[in-house]
């Protein structure tokens, strides 16, 4: 029985359960990858703020030459791709791993699209919906003035991206295709007249999307400028982009707070340790609505203690540094690690429902069309049993956070200034616990 249960476990199959990744409990012998990458961040820290000796991160131009694709064609094809997913999330298919607008949501835009911004640059900034449609009706309209919203930085985007959060934790039934589609339909209404009345470039601090994605893309070590008609590539060591970037005001440091928040307690929601902690059993989950209130609780908590940890780490540094570690150059460096936590955690949701969603891309309509030319494919989980893939996933999960906590550790050498190495000691800390935090989540039972 035990063997036919195995042989089942690898037998590749259409799985039409849950939208969700599987729950996963790794039986690898992770203490040591923890406590090694802990020690790995800190050494870096120290011999780093001891020697002086930091990496020039020099951007590598490659070539120049106009721009192929406006990005008012490339925007409205973004518009109409919006408008067909929103109509099929209204009349398709009630099932998320049957409906394209939930995959293409979820899988492709919130997880595979940052993906490729951080190797690729801002790919959002071509694609963005609201674009093409706001300079059409500004043009319409006759209409070139703004009604102060720009005064405001970019506090509507931390309000987006803290409503985007409790609604992906939180909220009852996110991966429900209808109210997805309300939802995404309302947020596009209202992001549209705002950005018509104050102007395109709004966007850029305004909407959530948009400034998550300009922001998680200054790691990717290939990027574009633009000036005017002219674009020009360049190359470069993850976080060259971001040392030339200007400090971040309040607004954009609690953007970086909310986000940082966000993504660490969605993936402390699913532990055991937490399931446990609110009293639920992760082996018989009585649903999303019995943790509903709770979640939302832990998700506040969240973004308070990330902001009290950051603001406490930048203090004291500023204090053993001799008044350097100003807070907005060295938030810069956070953005590596919200990266690599970003791939960290959602690595294997690609891995896993990204299947349907190629599945659905191939036959939107679930009619046995062929639009990428792919034949009929099985979708299969079973390679989450194997051994070896295990140890394969959770090798890109600890390479990605390991890798992030070490750019970011760089990247604040180079930006806390300061005459005293000692000045480091309490970022250096904090970014040795995060890095062992990160990687516990990645490490402990999760279940839901």
């Amino acid at each position: 029985m035990k063997r036919l249960a195995a042989a089942l476990a690898v037998t590749p199959s259409a799985a039409l359960a849950c939208a969700l990744p599987p729950s996963v409990i790794l039986t690898l012998p992770t203490g040591g990858y923890i406590a090694g990458a802990g020690a790995t961040v800190a050494l870096t820290a120290v011999l780093g703020a001891m020697s002086g000796r930091l990496p020039r991160f020099v951007a590598l131009p490659l070539w120049q030459g106009p721009d192929r694709w406006p990005r008012m064609f490339t925007s409205y094809l973004g518009f109409l791709g919006l408008a067909g997913l929103l109509a099929i999330g209204f009349v398709g298919a009630a099932d998320p791993l049957h409906n394209l607008l939930a995959l293409v949501f979820w899988t492709g835009i919130w997880i595979a699209l940052p993906f490729a911004c951080m190797i690729f640059g801002n790919l959002w900034w071509g694609m963005n919906p609201w674009a093409a449609p706001v300079r059409a009706l500004r043009g319409a309209l006759g209409w070139r003035g703004s009604i102060g919203l720009s005064r405001l930085g970019h506090w509507p985007a931390v309000l987006g991206m803290a409503g985007f959060g409790w609604f992906q934790i939180a909220a009852l039934a996110p991966q429900d295709p209808g109210v997805l589609a309300r939802m995404l339909l309302v947020y596009w209404v209202v992001l549209l007249a705002l950005a018509v009345a104050e102007g395109e470039d709004w966007l850029e601090q305004g909407e959530f999307l948009t400034v998550f994605f300009t922001l998680i893309a200054r790691i990717a070590p290939l990027w574009r400028e633009r000036d005017g008609a002219q674009v020009r590539a360049f190359a470069g060591w993850p976080g060259a982009q971001v040392l030339r970037m200007a400090p971040l005001d309040l607004s954009q440091m609690a953007f970086v707070v909310v986000t940082l928040g966000t993504l660490s307690f969605e993936g402390l929601s699913e532990t055991f340790w937490w399931l446990g902690l609110i009293g639920e059993n992760p082996l018989e989950f009585t649903g999303r609505s019995a943790v509903q209130g709770v979640n939302a609780v832990g998700l506040l908590a969240a973004w308070g203690l990330t902001a009290a940890a950051l603001w406490g780490g930048l203090r004291l540094s500023r204090a053993l540094g001799g008044g350097g570690f100003a807070a907005g150059p060295v938030m810069l460096s956070f953005l590596a690690i919200a990266a690599g936590y970003h791939v960290a955690h959602f690595f294997v949701t690609l891995i896993t429902t990204g299947q349907y969603t190629l599945w659905a891309l191939n036959d939107p309509l679930f009619r046995g069309d062929e639009l990428l030319g792919l034949p009929p494919f099985y979708i299969s989980f079973g390679f989450l049993s194997v051994p070896a893939v295990m140890a394969a996933i959770y090798a890109v999960q600890f390479g990605a956070i390991l890798g992030a906590h070490l750019l970011a550790v760089v990247l604040t050498l180079r930006l806390g200034g300061g005459p005293r190495a000692a000045g480091h000691f309490p970022m250096t800390l904090l970014m040795t616990g995060y890095t062992v935090f990160g990687l516990w989540l990645m490490s402990t039972a999760r279940g839901v």
